[in-house]
């Protein structure tokens, strides 16, 4: 039923919300309904998880990067051919932008008419929890909240929360999931630690998967899912058959950077490109015959060391940028191409060496939405032109540059970032569907220069 879909969310972080979402995926897999994901708001790293569990990639909604229509339309895509789509949450259910609901978990169930399950982990009360559920349930009418979880809950805590719960908020409990050590999600300084990074991940979901089939009642949330009603909209992409190459990008991507948006690459190949992976850590130069180049964030302080070691790689990037390549370099990959990283652990280490500056850590800096203003032209936007962005980074620079204006939503300002005829790079994560002519710029600026004769090396 492509229509059925449920959004987890909490009171807070670090209530479960992955935790449950991998459950029920894990658990719905299993029984054949081939259950589809999406995350709200502009978190990389959840995802992560989702695409671990089900083998295919999960959408961000995210309402401050991009419309209401949108969001709407890239739900019925990611659903189209699913039996069940289960949304997560980003930080508590209200959390928006500049402490209002605006692009928070709670706007997105209302935009997409989806009803909402409260995850709950109940630790240190009792029939306080319930008041608070109350409140969560009438804050705004309707609420769309549907029914209760609870997560790292003991089989004697949950019988006694179950009838007090339902008696005192009238929704009901959907089960719980105990705690499960091995199963657990531990975090870093950017969220939680990959899936790709965890020794048998794949044996702890289907342990979590499992659980969530003795204790949680999947039939009733289902039920709850198939609730909600039509999208009636048109997918946001193109099921039609794929344009003809028009370039080759080069894209990295490996454990130093991971942070890209499925929706980005989606949308770079609807363009015209033919994406070219490619990692900085490994390989030795970048694929040949590409017309530019994308790095997206990520993780490079952690690997600093071995991104500086691989000089043959360093060299070929820094030849590409200088020699005119379009390239787009967003927070981590902005961090390669300065010419000193530090670590993790305080030493540093030369990288690429096309941009001025020395990135140490300094701690969480300028986190959460903007609007970014190009100060300057560029082959991605022209002086003037205005795009929602999000920022969240601990290492910073000095020398951040000058050519972008970015504002918060509370009217605070900071310049950063450099433009050029073929440079876009700053700390700022770039989200395609707030701006879909971001990627027939970025694929027509490869093709100017794929017509001037220009590519990486062979």
């Amino acid at each position: 039923m492509a229509n059925a879909r449920l959004l987890l969310t909490a009171m807070e972080s670090g209530a479960g919300k992955t935790t449950a979402v991998c459950a029920l995926l894990q658990a719905w897999k299993a029984r054949g309904l081939s259950p589809a994901s999406c995350k709200c708001g502009p978190d990389y790293i959840d995802p992560m998880f989702h695409r671990a569990v089900l083998g295919v990639p999960s959408l961000n909604l995210d309402l401050y990067l991009s419309s209401e229509e949108t969001v709407r339309r890239l739900l019925a895509f990611q659903a189209q051919h699913a039996g069940v789509t289960v949304l997560e949450g980003a930080m508590g259910y209200y959390d928006g932008a500049a402490m209002t609901e605006a692009g928070s978990a709670y706007a997105v169930a209302r935009a997409t008419r989806t009803p909402a399950v409260l995850v709950l982990r109940a630790k240190g009360e009792a029939l306080s929890l319930a008041a608070k559920v109350r409140g969560f349930s009438t804050f705004r009418s309707p609420s769309f909240i549907k029914a209760l979880l609870l997560n790292d809950c003991t089989p004697a805590a949950y019988a006694r929360l179950k009838p007090a719960l339902e008696k005192e908020t009238g929704l009901p409990v959907a089960g719980y999931l105990p705690p499960m050590p091995a199963s657990a999600f531990e975090s870093r300084h950017l969220g939680l630690i990959p899936p790709k990074e965890r020794p048998a991940f794949s044996e702890a979901m289907e342990a979590l998967g499992a659980q969530c089939a003795k204790t949680v009642d999947l039939p009733l949330l289902l039920q709850i899912a198939e609730s909600a009603p039509p999208l009636s909209v048109p997918p946001f992409f193109d099921q039609a058959e794929q344009p003809p190459v028009r370039v080759r990008l080069a894209v990295a991507r490996d454990e130093a950077f991971c942070f890209l948006y499925d929706e980005n690459l989606r949308l770079l190949r609807q363009s015209g490109a033919q994406l070219c992976f490619f990692s900085p850590l490994h390989d030795e130069a970048l694929p040949a015959d590409c017309q530019g180049l994308y790095f997206g964030g990520g993780w490079p302080e952690l690997h600093a060391r071995a991104l500086s070691g691989n000089d043959s790689m360093r060299a070929s990037v820094a030849r590409a940028v200088r020699a005119g390549l379009p390239t787009l370099a967003e927070c981590g990959g902005y961090l390669y191409l300065l010419d000193f990283l530090q670590d993790a652990s305080g030493a540093c280490f030369p990288m690429a060496g096309v941009l001025p500056g020395e990135s140490r850590r300094v701690g969480l800096r300028r986190f959460g939405y903007a609007r970014l203003e190009a100060q300057t032209d560029s082959f991605l936007l022209s002086k003037g032109e205005r795009i929602p962005v999000h920022c969240f980074h601990y290492w910073d620079t000095p020398q951040r540059g000058e050519d972008f204006l970015l504002e918060k939503p509370d009217g605070r300002t900071w310049r950063c970032g450099f433009a050029r005829k073929n440079l876009f790079a700053s700390f700022a994560h770039l989200y395609f569907p707030a701006a879909p002519g971001l990627s027939d710029a970025f694929v027509s600026a490869c093709a100017r220069v794929k017509r001037a004769g220009l590519s990486t090396s062979p």
